[in-house]
């Protein structure tokens, strides 16, 4: 079994875009590819096939090498609730709720745990791809690390170090971990892989020659700025920043408030890509604009955490507004519960135990208890009777007059959801709801838009095969297997 593992110069740098095109490389060579990332920090997560949660990135790198992702490909989950704590899902089952300083002390355990999962998946694979995160040049976190090198030589794996040119002081970011790792773990490197570049190549031949000199390690080549890599989902949320404007006159606005513990926010990049949509995720301190269209509340990690901040945002004043006017409200999963009468998490799950008045637009109650709920999910939409594929990822359970009417129902006949007695703000659990044409079309015709046809999971994976092209221009492909061990 072979095996290769892409950390990077810092987060951001496009490490899960290079494993996807790698997986789909190696998996168009007829090759059997997995892949696996140690520990990974993310709100955005995705629905195993094992019945787990995982993260987005290796949902979709699964995608790339053509099978189901299973809980294996992500071990360890953290998902952020505050500042300083995070949920921990170990396994795709939430193991609890710890601060960062505590979290250290599970790291040997879940360092054992980790490396289980890859030799599981090593042993069903021709090649493993390993995604790290953030930087093993962070040395202050080097001590009990199970994300970086810590990983790589516990398991045994070779290392490709990624720098971001796009950032700039890509010379010096490499050079720089060459200069702080300390030997072991700079000999664990076999090479460099720069990313992003933009315009002449050939202007940067110095520089690449330069950090070879420096390093010592081998020039694994350049990759260019790869326009298809926007179709693809994004996991972390520093990239909503550069989402945040719109361009264009388009015929309908949609605007979704950038909650402080959003989650799942890729399930809106179908809308994000239409043509036809203005959309744009609205920053803090940014008001609902008045000429919206439609306001979706998206899914939070912390709903009572999330509507505090909403309404320190004024967006609650701004969405009462909104339906005054005649707009449109749609709320996914914790958006959904905010639009209810009251949340309450009398345990704790979320944060603090407490309660909360929602925005009362539907009239519904939510009380976050029970198991959490992962499955995925299909049936039909009540209004246009559109078929839709999607995923539940949910602690909570929301009742009251409102789910007489509901907005779907699920193959099987159990409905979810409330819609309005005037049919302008609905909600329920489902992620994923614009992912199919139909459905997307369904959904946006009361805006009056005639959306985009066919099914946005078609474009990601064209999406993919083009990003495995460039990299095979790009990237000397040969000397990666070699490194890997094919």
């Amino acid at each position: 079994m072979a095996s290769l593992m892409i950390q990077g110069c810092g987060s951001d740098v496009g490490k899960s875009t290079l494993v996807a095109g790698l997986c789909r490389l190696f998996a168009n060579r007829g090759l059997i590819v997995r892949p696996f990332k140690p520990q990974n920090m993310s709100n955005n997560a995705a629905v195993t096939s094992d019945g787990g949660e995982i993260g987005r990135a290796q949902a979709l790198q699964a995608l790339a090498c053509r099978t189901p992702a299973t809980v294996h490909m992500n071990p360890v989950l953290l998902k952020p609730q505050s500042d300083v704590g995070a949920q921990v899902i170990v396994r795709g089952r939430m193991a609890g709720t710890y601060k960062a300083r505590d979290f250290q002390g599970l790291k040997p355990d879940l360092l054992a745990t980790t490396v289980d999962s890859y030799r599981l998946l090593a042993a069903e694979a021709d090649l493993v791809l390993v995604e790290g995160a953030g930087s093993p040049a962070e040395t202050n976190l080097r001590a009990g690390d199970i994300a970086n090198m810590g990983f790589a030589h516990a398991a045994d794996v070779p290392v490709a170090l990624v720098g971001d040119i796009d950032r700039g002081h890509v010379i010096a970011a490499l050079a720089g971990a060459h200069l702080v790792l300390d030997a072991a773990d700079r000999d664990r490197i076999k090479g460099f892989i720069i990313n992003k570049f933009r315009g002449d190549p050939s202007l940067f031949d110095e520089g690449r020659r330069e950090i070879v000199a420096r390093t010592g390690w081998p020039d694994l080549g350049m990759v260019p700025w790869v326009h298809p890599a926007r179709a693809l989902p994004a996991e972390d949320a520093v990239v909503l920043e550069r989402r945040a404007r719109a361009d264009g006159d388009r015929r309908a606005r949609i605007v979704v408030p950038m909650l402080s513990r959003i989650a799942n926010f890729d399930e809106f990049d179908p809308l994000r890509a239409d043509p036809d949509i203005d959309f744009s995720f609205l920053p803090p301190g940014t008001p609902v604009p008045g000429d919206a269209d439609l306001v979706i509340l998206p899914g939070a990690k912390a709903t009572l955490a999330d509507l505090a901040f909403l309404r320190a945002q004024g967006w609650d004043i701004d969405i009462l507004a909104h339906v005054r006017r005649g707009g449109r409200v749609l709320g996914v999963c914790g958006g959904y519960q905010m639009l209810g009468r009251t949340v309450s998490d009398p345990e704790g799950i979320e944060g603090p135990p407490g309660a909360a008045a929602g925005l009362g637009l539907l009239d519904v109650e939510t009380v976050l208890l029970g198991d959490k709920v992962l499955r995925a999910a299909s049936g039909r939409l009540l209004d246009g009777d559109a078929a839709f594929s999607g995923y539940e990822m949910h602690i909570g359970r929301t009742t009251g007059p409102g789910v007489a009417r509901p907005m779907l129902v699920f193959d099987g006949g159990v409905a979810d959801g409330a819609v309005s007695a005037d049919g302008r703000v609905a909600g329920a659990y489902v992620h994923g709801l614009f992912e199919r044409g139909d459905a997307r079309a369904a959904l946006l015709a009361p805006l009056g838009v005639a959306v985009s046809p066919g099914d946005h999971a078609c474009k990601v994976d064209a999406a993919l095969d083009e990003i495995a092209e460039v990299l095979e221009r790009s990237l000397d492909i040969d000397a990666i297997g070699r490194i890997a061990g094919l």
